[in-house]
């Protein structure tokens, strides 16, 4: 393996693991949430995908029908999700979001965004923070890549 591809790996082992520390300590300016992580990723599907039924969040999940259900049970319970007719089939149910959960996602992103820009202004020099600028761009393009 060439020196080149060392440093490669070597970076790439060092950015997964401080992006794994930023998004725990994003987490964990989310305050009071005791949901899951199965129940928040339903709720993120819903949202970025919108209503879907219960046999398509657990396709999508990689879960059974049967353990989608009880995840769907305890986000209605909470007042997160709920179901409608599904106008093109009235035998299914369409889930979707409810206003209260709307304002759970822009309340916790509004705390780690406002947490984020204090680390950021107090802890970085204006070149520094010029830098991060131009890195979430180079982020944002891995992210994307296949």
């Amino acid at each position: 393996m060439s020196e080149e591809r060392m440093d490669v790996a070597g970076l790439a082992g060092e950015l997964r693991v401080a992006l794994g520390q930023l998004m725990r300590r994003l987490r964990e300016q989310a305050e009071g949430s005791d949901l899951t992580k199965s129940q928040t990723s339903v709720l993120l599907r819903l949202e970025r995908d919108g209503a879907a039924t219960a046999t398509a969040l657990a396709r999508a999940e990689g879960m059974r029908p049967q353990s989608m259900a009880k995840i769907i049970y305890a986000l209605e319970e909470e007042g997160l999700v709920s179901g409608s007719p599904d106008p093109k089939d009235g035998r299914k149910t369409l889930l979707s979001l409810t206003e209260a959960a709307r304002e759970q996602f822009r309340t916790g992103r509004r705390a780690r965004e406002d947490w984020l820009a204090k680390v950021i202004e107090a802890g970085l020099s204006d070149e520094e923070i010029r830098h991060l600028a131009a890195t979430t761009e180079l982020l944002r393009r891995l992210a994307q890549s296949p």
